[in-house]
């Protein structure tokens, strides 16, 4: 039987977001403090900031999502790549690559405060999309749409949203993170753009 890597990271993700839910001392020394990291070089943030969340919803929406995508994507990785270790890092650098931005936006801002792991999480939409767009995404878990649609509606939306500012979510971190989950597979096998257009550009082929 093999090890599924995203139940691993479910497993520490949940472990680690409960015990900071129940400190929040702890919650604060983990999360993203961009100004923090600047004034005293705290990078670990970067990445610790991937496996705390704000509160019990946000966590269940995470990790169901990572639940429900996670074994696809590590399956096609093993494919592309033939090393767990890919899937590993590249679930890493989607959490830090989602939080650069924010860094660089708030990085004098002794208030922003950011946690979460929907950079990766998007990431792994996102490679799940590219890989096979014409597949069935559930919005809210109950509104059908096909994977591509749901995927541009999601950076429309995101991109929106992050310019007009405010509110709790960071939804940089969800664009930055989408856009690092179509370009990673890209860069290593651009073989998967072709594919991404014949599958666009054949829709009956691959819609039952």
């Amino acid at each position: 039987m093999t090890l599924s890597i995203s139940l691993v990271i479910i497993i520490i993700t949940c472990l680690i977001s409960y015990t900071a839910l129940q400190n929040y001392d702890q919650l604060d020394k983990l999360s993203l403090q961009p100004y923090l990291v600047k004034r005293y070089n705290q990078y670990y943030r970067f990445i610790t900031s991937g496996f705390v969340h704000a509160d019990f919803q946000h966590l269940l929406f995470n990790m169901l999502t990572l639940y429900f995508f996670g074994g696809f994507i590590e399956r096609v990785f093993a494919q592309l790549f033939h090393n767990k270790v890919v899937y590993v890092g590249y679930y890493l650098l989607g959490i830090i690559v989602a939080n650069i931005p924010s860094y660089i936006k708030h990085r004098d801002n002794s208030y922003y405060s950011s946690l979460g792991a929907s950079g990766a999480i998007s990431a792994i939409v996102f490679t799940a999309i590219l890989v096979n767009p014409w597949a069935s995404i559930y919005l809210f878990f109950a509104l059908k749409l096909p994977a591509v649609v749901y995927g541009a509606l999601f950076l429309g939306i995101s991109a929106y949203m992050g310019r007009k500012g405010g509110g709790n979510i960071n939804h940089d971190a969800h664009l930055w993170g989408a856009l690092f989950g179509l370009i990673f597979p890209l860069i290593f096998h651009p073989e998967l753009g072709t594919n991404f257009l014949y599958m666009i550009m054949h829709r009956s082929q691959f819609v039952q």
